[in-house]
């Protein structure tokens, strides 16, 4: 083989391995994780999903906004299934109060309030995961505190999450999550041998399972 037809054949995998990573990517759309989750959700709960800035935030509904809003962080993926972890998480009181009346530090913590952000983050992240893998995703803990001059184990946190998911799987998981879990599986996991299941489909049978668990 000569150096045009190698350079030619490494150009051709590039733009393969290019292709077969762009068509990975799309998979996982905004459009998609907005329908299934205001598609379980949004009747019961009056709560939808919302793309939103910088700062992932909840907001509850008021007498501009009749229904409540996860809004999550810069079009990101991850960031939209971080939010609804939250979510699932929180009481009913809970979500009547903004960011669920928590405290929240997004960076430069000192050594106890990393501390505090790590003990918070534990169940959420854990139940980020589980989504994560029922929409066949990879899954990073978060606990960047890059202004902050406390110590970050990150290995040490993960252990944590992993440890947690665990005892959702043994336990079960919350209503809520159970049932955004089984639309998420249904949607980007289906059977081998079946048809592509819609997005109605998926947001039914998370739904069906939601009307088990919580009547």
């Amino acid at each position: 083989m000569d150096h045009a037809e190698a350079r030619d054949t490494t150009e051709a995998v590039s733009k393969t391995e290019a292709a077969a990573r762009a068509a990975h990517d799309q998979r996982w759309q905004l459009g998609d994780i907005i329908a299934l989750f205001d598609g379980v959700f949004a009747e019961r709960y009056h709560t939808r999903l919302i793309r939103g800035g910088d700062e992932p935030i909840y907001l509850p509904a008021d007498a501009e906004t009749p229904y409540h809003r996860i809004i999550f962080a810069r079009g990101f993926f991850a960031s939209a299934l971080h939010e609804i972890s939250h979510w699932c998480i929180a009481g009913a009181a809970r979500r009547q109060r903004e960011d669920y009346g928590y405290w929240y530090l997004p960076d430069g913590r000192n050594q106890a309030q990393q501390h505090a952000f790590e003990q918070a983050e534990v169940a959420p992240q854990a139940l980020e995961s589980l989504f994560a893998e029922a929409c066949g995703r990879s899954f990073n803990v978060s606990v960047d505190n890059l202004d902050g001059d406390a110590e970050v184990d990150r290995h040490a946190f993960a252990d944590k999450v992993c440890q947690r998911a665990r005892r959702y799987w043994a336990e079960g998981l919350p209503a809520r999550a159970a049932a955004f879990y089984r639309a998420l599986a249904c949607y980007y996991q289906p059977d081998d041998n079946a048809a592509r299941v819609t997005r109605e489909q998926a947001c039914a049978a998370g739904r069906d399972l939601l009307a088990v668990r919580v009547g």
